[in-house]
């Protein structure tokens, strides 16, 4: 094994035909190690198709426009629609945001104006034109005929809105009063007497478009008296009224409001415009 190393370390100018001789005169155990190292194959060279002389390279040959079809025709579509729909409903969000701006304006501006006394008779196609127009007005309730709305929240708690009839002088000037919110425990009039005023009233509040009833509240049920919605149309014919709602106020009192809570006494609605303005955050969504 020594032999072979002292061979190998040699100098190549230094080895003879007598040297390789010797080599190849190991025995295979020790030759066959350094033997695999070494190869007596002559290296081939590559063909370089360069060389060949029909070979046309690539930078040569004339540029060529290749139709790919329709193979990203619908995804090419949807990434050039998702700009131009963003578009279009950031532009709709800001002519809505115009809209409502105008609209909170008009509302809030009948609200700060003087109360109007209520005419006897009044067209229901005009109350859009008064929305949230304060009024005044007297006459006598009709507990025998009242009716509640609900089950409706109030800070969590559950219960209904007190409406009822108000008789007013004259042939069919009866309206619709939204005297305000009770908790579930007063449902039945004979625990709240205190709330249940005989004789004339004075009542104060807002000519109101009632809210509209969404997709999850259930339909009325006027032949049992059950109510989820305010539908001033079927009420009124229920009870023989307008279809005139008002809507009695209360200006914000925790006092009072406690204290109104625990006789069962309806507690109105404060008199501000409760319409929601998200528009804006709309606009910087899309």
């Amino acid at each position: 094994m020594s032999s072979a190393r002292s061979l190998l370390t040699q100098p190549i100018r230094r080895l003879r035909p007598s040297a390789f001789r010797q080599f190849n005169q190991l025995p295979k155990s020790q030759a066959a190690p350094w033997r695999a190292r070494f190869s007596a194959t002559p290296l081939r060279r590559q063909r370089d198709p360069a060389d060949e002389p029909g070979f046309v390279s690539l930078i040569d040959q004339q540029p060529e426009l290749v139709r790919t079809g329709r193979k990203h025709g619908l995804g090419l579509l949807f990434l050039a629609l998702i700009p131009i729909t963003a578009f279009a409903l950031g532009t709709w969000q800001v002519k809505r945001l115009q809209w409502k701006t105008d609209l909170l304006a008009i509302l809030e501006d009948r609200l700060i104006r003087d109360p109007l006394p209520l005419p006897a008779h009044i067209d229901p196609a005009a109350v859009p034109d008064f929305d949230y127009r304060r009024i005044y007005t007297t006459g006598r309730f009709r507990h025998d005929k009242e009716m509640l709305i609900g089950p409706r929240m109030r800070d969590g708690e559950q219960g209904y809105e007190v409406v009822t009839p108000l008789e007013r002088e004259g042939d069919g000037t009866t309206i619709l009063v939204n005297r305000g919110w009770i908790a579930k425990e007063f449902k039945d009039q004979k625990t709240r007497k205190d709330s249940l005023p005989t004789g004339e009233v004075h009542v104060e509040g807002l000519l109101r478009q009632p809210w509209k009833k969404n997709m999850f509240t259930p339909d009325n049920r006027p032949d049992k008296w059950e109510f989820y919605f305010p539908d001033v149309v079927q009420m009124a014919e229920l009870v023989g009224s307008q279809p005139i709602w008002v809507e009695s106020t209360l200006v914000p009192d925790y006092l009072k409001i406690v204290d109104l809570k625990s006789r069962g006494d309806p507690i109105g609605k404060p008199p501000v415009v409760g319409l929601r303005n998200n528009h804006a955050q709309y606009i910087f969504t899309w």
